[in-house]
């Protein structure tokens, strides 16, 4: 919702508490927003009536309000013709300031000082000069700015009944301007936030500036040290000064008519509205009317309004002081409208004719019917019944609970804003209630859903557990069984590393063997040749015997065949060596290369042996851990259940 720009506004210090809805006289002045994921509570400009009933209300602060103080000193220093009007009770809210501020405020340039006690007398006087000549009766008082903007947007069907004089406030303006011909604008230091509204009105033809209400014009005032010789109000003025007091107008009336006409008294935000709803009832139904309403939205009157200082709203003080100011008016010279010793028809004579030079006209306002832009939408039966609904309300005791605790008075009434958009059903504790309540349903249920799929699981994972703790075990046996085994084959290529040791001894006895071989035939080769040569010389000496010689002839071929077969036998014997040589070389080289691989890969089955004991004792960690979170489960599991 967009509310327009307020006199009254949410702070910073909104905490949602919804106070502020529970004392507001109207249902949609207030609405709900989200703000960084926390409800405030803000203030629709046009709905606002400008009541202060917020103020009182929130332990917060939580409420502010705009004024033209500011304006005004700005104005002021600027070298603006300015002029003041100033409210009965601020004299009495100030005793001791009063003097030196008003001093202080002609120092800055202000033109004129007039107090609107001066303006209520022409108010009192207007009031009962029209009343008797239009013979109205039951009219309203008009001097609340709150009580009439909730007339004009709410109670429309009360307008007649507002007494068509203008308040003090512009009864004083009023005279300024024609009868004073006073041309500077006016600015009004007053106790009520409202009063801007009144001014800003067309009906008073903004004959009126500025609305400084104490608590900010004393603010700036003590802060920026504006104090001047003492100073008064310009025009001596009656019992108006009595204005701002509950029942004051009804005091005047009584001084200037008698006591024998019926006043009806109402004061307080808590009242006042509520009589208004009234109060149409039995204007509509044509019931007996007082002879007038002397109504005010703050229950302490004026002199307590919603622009004073907090201060002084505790303190009783202001009181008394009216009524010392009240008691000097009663002056007893017997011209004096206000005298105690005159009667009231010869008080009444005294106030005519010292007003007689004015024109009632000049006093009289009208009003304005503001209900259409403001008006509450009412839902229609079956509509209430869907907005119900929609905050799980679906009967009768549903839709009655009333426990307020949303700001409204019952739930239809939260209902109605709801349908006007001021308010959401996630605003109602008996919806958040409801839907705790379903939440928490779902959530035991899905509580029991996770507690069978716990136990499923539990059992389905125990099964799991037990089937990886076989297979650890199986893992556990199995490396044993391979560290075994590596052992055992490291301990066989042991010896078969020492088996190559002792093959490369033998291949190394067999070389020198053959080395020996090497010798042995070169010897029998020498001696080949030497037995050879011996043949051949027998031979020689064989041809030289002739037939004596021809026997050793056949010894000496024998022993040269003999000779040539030795010679032939160690040839053959080296070819076959060498042979032999290079077979066991190769045989030693690959003796070599044996034992190197032999040595790898018992290193290797050394390692091998190793990560099989590191895989057992993880083995055993995985199975201790498995057993825990088992243990675990199960016990979790039991608590469970």
């Amino acid at each position: 919702m967009d509310g327009m720009k307020s006199l009254v506004y949410t702070n910073e210090k909104c905490q949602g508490c919804n106070r502020c809805i529970s004392v507001c006289p109207v249902l949609t002045a207030n609405y709900s927003v989200k703000s960084t994921g926390r409800q405030r509570i803000e203030v629709h400009g046009e709905n606002c009536i400008k009541c202060g009933a917020c103020f009182d209300a929130c332990e917060h602060q939580a409420r502010s309000f705009d004024d033209d103080t500011e304006k005004f000193f700005a104005d002021l220093r600027r070298g603006e013709k300015i002029s003041v009007l100033l409210a009965p009770a601020f004299q009495a809210n100030y005793p001791e300031e009063y003097a030196k501020v008003l001093g202080g405020l002609k120092e800055l340039g202000v033109q004129h000082i007039i107090s609107v006690s001066f303006g209520a007398d022409i108010t009192t006087w207007g009031y009962i000069n029209y009343m008797a000549k239009n013979k109205f009766e039951g009219g309203i008082s008009q001097p609340c700015p709150a009580v009439v903007n909730y007339i004009e947007h709410y109670v429309p069907e009360l307008i007649p009944k507002l007494v068509p004089v203008q308040s003090p406030l512009m009864c004083t303006a009023i005279y300024a301007r024609k009868y004073r011909n006073i041309t500077d604008k006016l600015a009004f230091i007053s106790p009520c936030i409202a009063k801007k509204t009144e001014i800003s009105d067309p009906n008073t033809y903004g004959y009126v500036s500025y609305n400084l209400t104490f608590e900010h014009f004393m603010k700036y005032v003590r802060e920026n040290g504006i104090k001047g010789k003492d100073a008064t109000d310009e025009i001596e003025y009656g019992l108006g000064s009595i204005y701002p007091m509950p029942g004051g107008l009804k005091e005047n009336v009584y001084w200037f008519c008698g006591e024998e006409v019926f006043i009806r008294q109402v004061e307080g935000e808590k009242h006042a509205y509520k009589f208004l709803q009234d109060y149409k009832k039995r204007v509509a139904q044509k019931e007996p009317l007082p002879f007038m309403v002397d109504i005010l939205n703050c229950d302490k009157g004026c002199i307590y309004g919603t622009g004073v200082e907090t201060e002084k709203l505790s303190s009783e003080d202001t009181y008394y002081n009216l009524q010392e100011i009240k008691e000097k008016c009663k002056k007893n010279h017997a011209l004096n409208p206000f005298s105690r010793h005159l009667s009231p028809k010869q008080r009444l004579h005294m106030l005519n004719r010292k007003f007689s030079k004015l024109k009632l006209e000049d006093f009289e306002r009208k009003y304005t019917d503001k209900s259409k832009a403001t008006s509450i939408r009412m839902p229609a039966p079956d509509e209430l019944d869907m907005i119900f609904k929609s905050m799980n309300k679906m009967d009768y005791a549903d839709r009655t609970i009333n426990c307020g605790a949303c700001g409204y008075n019952n739930c239809q009434e939260m209902a109605i804003a709801v349908y006007n958009r001021c308010n959401t059903p996630e605003n109602c504790i008996h919806y958040i209630k409801n839907e705790m309540e379903v939440f928490s349903q779902r959530l035991e249920e899905q509580n029991r859903k996770i507690l069978k799929k716990n136990e499923e699981l539990s059992q389905f994972i125990g099964e799991d557990f037990e089937s990886l703790n076989r297979s650890i075990e199986e893992m556990l046996r199995g490396n044993n069984v391979n560290a075994e085994e590596s052992n055992a084959i490291s301990v066989a290529m042991v010896k078969i590393a020492e088996f190559c040791d002792t093959l490369n001894e033998s291949f190394e006895g067999i070389e020198g063997l053959l080395q020996s071989l090497e010798k042995n035939n070169a010897t029998i080769t020498k001696i080949a040749n030497q037995t050879n040569l011996l043949s051949l010389n027998a031979a020689v000496e064989a041809s030289r015997s002739g037939e004596a010689g021809k026997g050793f002839a056949v010894v000496a071929d024998e022993i040269k065949m003999l000779s040539q077969s030795s010679r032939e036998m160690a040839d053959e014997s080296d070819l076959n060596r060498t042979e032999i040589v290079k077979a066991v070389k190769m045989l030693m080289e690959e003796a070599i290369d044996l034992t190197h691989a032999i040595t790898d890969i018992n290193d290797r089955l050394t390692n091998l042996a190793a990560s099989t004991e590191e895989i057992v004792a993880e083995a055993d960690v995985v199975k201790s851990i498995s057993n825990n979170v088992k243990d675990t489960l199960e016990e979790l599991n039991r608590r469970d259940m």
